[in-house]
């Protein structure tokens, strides 16, 4: 089981359609499970990418 080490939350706003009627929306992070020094852990593709260019 991979363990969630990303400290992102979820991003939050509105829905508007033609009729400017606003509903609460969230957009989710894309968590993907890759290893660290041997153990699986989820990580957004952000950070991975980051991960990669900093190694």
């Amino acid at each position: 089981m991979a363990k969630n080490v990303s400290d992102r939350k979820n991003m939050s706003g509105n829905n508007r359609p033609f009729s400017l009627k606003a509903t609460r929306k969230t957009q989710n992070l894309n968590l993907q499970t890759v290893k660290v020094d041997g153990k699986k852990v989820r990580l957004s593709a952000k950070e991975i990418r980051k991960m990669k260019k900093a190694a």
